[in-house]
């Protein structure tokens, strides 16, 4: 059966897994891994463990050895080299002048190759600085430009929950984020209070976005839905009749609702406090009523009708 190993590289500090061809790998135990930028050197994470063996196509590297004394040396040697090739780049920046931030240094492990890492606002031509330093450090040499996250990654830091960043320790992929993040989980809106070391928004404000979508989503299923006006329109053309019948019954009801009110108004100029048989007077401060047979109960014009008879006689006449 193959056996997995989880190995912390040196640069970038994240976790791989590798095959390990059987060789007896302990904990915290360093070890010399060949990856696709070539050999690179690791410390043993976890010890091997058993897989099944579809595995071998999704972890296609392997553990080379185990550090032997004189990889230990070598790779102090890397660093001090390291550090002093990072005060040359500097140097060299700064006599040509260059608008660019130099953020860190990394050599190979077979020490043939140095990768420059910078940072830029614009586009920058460093052809000129790789000659120079191809001509002092005779290896070659590579710069590459990266974006603030990625720096943020490669120097490290604690965020402000206490622990290691995450795009240092263990993330491999930066996650696209949106303020709509913090305001769906009620968070501040404060860029200091939701911002990382790199000045973007936190990685961590995408970790429970998707359990507070999903829990939207179902309060929006679980609320009665308003029906649409073209939904009823289509429930009216599918039920025609019963949509006539409705619509007669409301008709009725409202009509007759109307009725009660015009009946209801034709003693309204009677004050409570006056006797039944008196009749209302301008001193009482009330007007007097324009329609004469309005207090008859035998009349069955209503007040609403005589402004229509009006009407009427006036088109006759004219």
């Amino acid at each position: 059966m193959p056996q997995l190993v989880k190995i912390r590289m040196r640069k970038p500090l994240r976790v791989y897994q590798f095959f390990s061809k059987d060789l007896p790998i302990e904990r915290d135990e360093m070890c010399v891994v060949k990856t696709d930028r070539g050999l690179e050197y690791g410390r043993c994470v976890t010890p091997p463990e058993e897989s099944a063996e579809d595995e071998l196509k999704k972890f296609p590297h392997n553990v080379v050895r185990i550090a032997t004394p004189h990889d230990n040396t070598t790779i102090t040697q890397i660093c001090e080299d390291e550090q002093r090739a990072r005060r040359r780049c500097i140097e060299k920046i700064k006599q040509r002048k260059m608008d660019m931030k130099l953020v860190e240094c990394e050599y190979s492990f077979d020490r043939k190759k140095i990768i420059f890492y910078f940072t830029a606002d614009d586009r920058v031509d460093f052809r000129e600085l790789v000659k120079d330093l191809a001509q002092e450090f005779k290896a070659r040499i590579e710069l590459r430009h990266i974006q603030v996250r990625d720096e943020a990654k490669i120097v490290g830091g604690i965020g402000t929950c206490g622990r290691e960043l995450c795009c240092t320790t263990w993330m491999k992929e930066f996650m696209p984020i949106s303020m709509k993040m913090a305001k769906r989980q009620n968070l501040s809106l404060n860029p200091s209070k939701i911002s990382g070391q790199c000045g973007r928004l936190m990685c961590c404000l995408s970790y429970e976005n998707d359990q507070y979508d999903r829990a939207r989503r179902q309060q929006s299923k679980a609320a009665p839905k308003a029906e649409d006006l073209a939904d009823i329109r289509d429930k009216m053309e599918n039920n025609s009749e019963k949509a006539a019948e409705k619509l007669s019954d409301r008709t009725q009801s409202s009509g007759n609702k109307n009725r009660r009110r015009r009946r209801g108004g034709k003693g309204g100029g009677q004050s409570e406090g006056a006797p039944k048989g008196d009749a209302p007077t301008k001193e009482a401060g009330n007007a007097p009523q324009k329609n004469d047979g309005a207090d008859s109960p035998n009349n069955n014009e209503g007040t609403g009708d005589a402004p229509k008879k009006r009407r009427r006689r006036r088109r006759r006449n004219n």
